[in-house]
């Protein structure tokens, strides 16, 4: 299955000013593109279509509201199965703490960035959700100290 798109610079420099602010009116885009508001409308459309934008949403500050830790899981599972696997999955997916969870190669089979509002909620969910869980064997957890830069931006101009 080919799952490319087509594009072109202006399309490039549209991604680029939506993901810097999803906010911005097809007005001010057009501006910024060179390109006019109704051809700024239609292409972005298309790539809402195509799911090169898969959704719009705020940049909520953690911190601010609450949450405290944020925290990388390595998860080991108990079984390598696709019924494991998916069990886990299905965990994941229940877990709203779990901002991203990606299968590994190495010595993990799975890390998980979470965001917890303190060491006392990270304990829970580790002691009281996943070691419990049918699928899993090992968990071992790094807390993030200090955060250099979290831009989940693309480098389209590049």
């Amino acid at each position: 299955m080919n799952t490319s798109v087509e594009i072109d610079g202006f399309d490039l420099r549209l991604l680029d000013a939506l993901q810097a602010d999803g906010a911005r009116t097809n007005q001010q885009l057009a501006d910024l593109v060179r390109l006019s508001p109704s051809q700024v409308s239609r292409r972005r459309q298309r790539l809402e279509e195509t799911g090169l934008i898969r959704r719009y949403r705020a940049d909520l500050d953690a911190t601010r509201l609450g949450f405290g830790v944020t925290v990388f899981i390595f998860v080991s599972l108990a079984t390598h199965s696709g019924l494991n696997a998916k069990r886990f999955g299905d965990l994941v997916r229940a877990m709203p703490e779990v901002q991203e969870a990606h299968a590994m190669t190495g010595d993990a089979d799975y890390l998980m960035k979470l965001v917890v509002r303190d060491l006392k909620s990270l304990s829970a969910l580790v002691n009281e959700v996943l070691l419990p869980h049918e699928s899993v064997a090992r968990v071992r957890s790094s807390i993030v100290l200090e955060t250099l830069k979290d831009d989940p931006r693309l480098p389209l101009s590049r």
